[in-house]
This record gives C-alpha cells, sequence and structure tokens, in this order.
C-alpha cells in the first residue's frame, strides 16, 4: 500500500483514477436513475438509483453519502457504487444540499447541522425502494452524517440494517484545527470548492445571500465562523461545531449496528477522537496503519481497501438477512 497519507488522500479523489475506471463508472452512470425526493418540510434533495443486474431480488440496498463539497460524482462513491453492483447490491447515490446539481431545490444554504433532512430522505428512499437489507454508507462528513441518522433511524421508522463510516469527522472542532494544521492545499482545495459552491447559490437566488466580503485568504475558520452567525441558527462557531460532533459518548446510544473505519496516518480527522470513542458492542472500528483521508489506495489502479471494507459489511448483512 502507498504509504504516503497526502498522496493518498490527493488519489481518493482525482480525476486520473476517475478516468482509469471509466468502464466500470459508466456502467453505473448508465443503469442510475435521477430521482428527486421530497425529505419533510419542504425540504427537497436529489440522489441516482441504479438496480443491479445479477440476480432477482438484489442482495440488498445501498445508500452512498460523500464528503463535504463532493456529489454523488465524486471519484471514491462512483467506484464504491460500480463495485457493490457487481457484488449484486441496488445503490443510491444521495447529494446532500446544495452539492451536485442541486443548489436549486432549496433556497436556504446548506450546513452540516441539517441531519433531519437526510433522516427523512432515508425514510423516502426506504420506503420507495423497498430492497432489504437497507445499509447506509458514508465516506468524510458523509460519514458523519451516516452515523447520526443510525442514531436516529429507530424513532424515525427508517428500517436502517447498518450503518458504515469511512474516515468520518468525528470531532469537528479537532477536524477544522487539523485543516489549518495539514499542509496549505487541503484549506485551498475546500474553499475554491467552497467558494464555487457559493457563488452558484447567490446566482439562482438573487439578493438571498451576500458574499461581497467572502475573500478566500481569510481562512477557513473566519469565512466559517461568518456563514454560520449569518444563515444558520447557531449563535457561535462553537456551537455550530459541536451541534454534529459524535465525539466522546454520543454514538453510546446507538441501537443500529455501525461500521467504522479509519486510518492512522488520516492528515484530516485525528486518530485519537477515534480511540476516545464510547461506543455500543454492536459497534465495529477498525484503525489502519495506513491510508490517509479516505485514500486506503494500494496503487493508482488497484482497488481501494475502502470500497472491499464497505462490500464485505453488505455482504454480512446480506448473508444475515437469508438466514
Amino acid at each position: 500500500m502507498l504509504r504516503n497519507p497526502h498522496l493518498q488522500s490527493v488519489l481518493a479523489s482525482s480525476s486520473l483514477r476517475k478516468v482509469l475506471a471509466h468502464r466500470r463508472r459508466a456502467l453505473l452512470e448508465t443503469a442510475s436513475e435521477q430521482v428527486v425526493l421530497d425529505c419533510g418540510a419542504g425540504v427537497r434533495l436529489l440522489g441516482f438509483h441504479a438496480r443491479q443486474q445479477l440476480q432477482v431480488p438484489p442482495r440488498g440496498l445501498v445508500v452512498l453519502l460523500h464528503g463535504w463539497e463532493g456529489s454523488v460524482q465524486s471519484t471514491y462513491l462512483l467506484h464504491t457504487g460500480a463495485r457493490l453492483l457487481d457484488e449484486g447490491f441496488d445503490v443510491f447515490r444521495l447529494n446532500l444540499r446544495d452539492h451536485g446539481d442541486s443548489h436549486h431545490l432549496n433556497v436556504e444554504l446548506f450546513h452540516s447541522n441539517r441531519i433531519d433532512e437526510v433522516v427523512g430522505a432515508m425514510g423516502a428512499i426506504s420506503a420507495r425502494f423497498p430492497e432489504r437489507p437497507l445499509v447506509l454508507a458514508g465516506y468524510s462528513l458523509g460519514g458523519n452524517f451516516a452515523l447520526r441518522v443510525a442514531l436516529r433511524a429507530p424513532a424515525a421508522g427508517v428500517p436502517l440494517r447498518r450503518a458504515i463510516a469511512i474516515c468520518p469527522v468525528v470531532s469537528p472542532a479537532a477536524g477544522l484545527s487539523a485543516i489549518e494544521k495539514a499542509p496549505w492545499f487541503y484549506e485551498a482545495y475546500f474553499l475554491r470548492k467552497w467558494r464555487a459552491s457559493l457563488q452558484r447559490k447567490a446566482r439562482l437566488f438573487p439578493g438571498a445571500f451576500d458574499f461581497a466580503d467572502w475573500q478566500p485568504r481569510q481562512g477557513i475558520r473566519l469565512l466559517t465562523h461568518k456563514l454560520v452567525e449569518r444563515y444558520t441558527e447557531f449563535d457561535t462557531l462553537e456551537r455550530y461545531l459541536d451541534g454534529y460532533s459524535i465525539a466522546g459518548d454520543r454514538l453510546s446510544g446507538l441501537q443500529v449496528p455501525v461500521s467504522i473505519l479509519t486510518a492512522e496516518d488520516d492528515p484530516i480527522i485525528p486518530v485519537g477522537d477515534f480511540r476516545a470513542l464510547q461506543l455500543p458492542p454492536s459497534a465495529r472500528l477498525e484503525i489502519a496503519a495506513y491510508g490517509g483521508h479516505c485514500g486506503f489506495l494500494p496503487g493508482l489502479r488497484g482497488r481501494s481497501y475502502a470500497e472491499d471494507f464497505i462490500i464485505r459489511e453488505c455482504a454480512s448483512e446480506a448473508e444475515a438477512g437469508d438466514d
């Protein structure tokens, strides 16, 4: 396996890796049908549903969530979705609000505490597509959302069998500090994509937002603070970050089994956050020595161990359902 964590992290989302998997990606995209979900409270989210063609019935339905400023077209999600189809699972790739081509669906801005609409999306998916078992898997911020959905699924009546998280954000405050301390290109990458997203939102809803003083050189902390203060219900950055934290004992009440994969050398999410988690017996936590942030690649062409991890956990649920 590649030992450089920054190379791992960059390759996970690289366009080159997407090009190298063009055939499998094309099969997934050809099989995918666009779906706009009613998530409750007037919120709509965009996703893509793909049916496998190997067996009847499918081994289950796996919902995939991307990371912050990713989308259903992110390299790692396309690779994972294609692998799942090859293994006999139906796949639903879900865009979080204001990600991908979904900025027009809702007036209010995306922020990471909008968990109710993702729970609502899972309810809508489970009602529209009855294949079982239903599994949710997410990368990075999507992994954080997946674990929070697992916490809320039983009360919401969502028949979620398992949630899988790859390098999930655990403590948002610690993650923000890690990005600031990491090599410059991490923060630059997120700021470039975030700026483009906000500009698109402002064009779609003239007069609703004012980003005139938004300057990338101000850094991700200050800019997050500005958006939190202006466009969320949180009065401080600290309360906003704490709002979607899953650190410490916040996952201890999980009733839905979860599986978590992270890497010792992840430059974005401190590994100490995972060691401090208080998890129930049904939770599985695996800490790999290498892998960077959502990488886990043996080489440029090799398939990611993160995909293997997701396939293994989904297969386990499918087999349990056959008992």
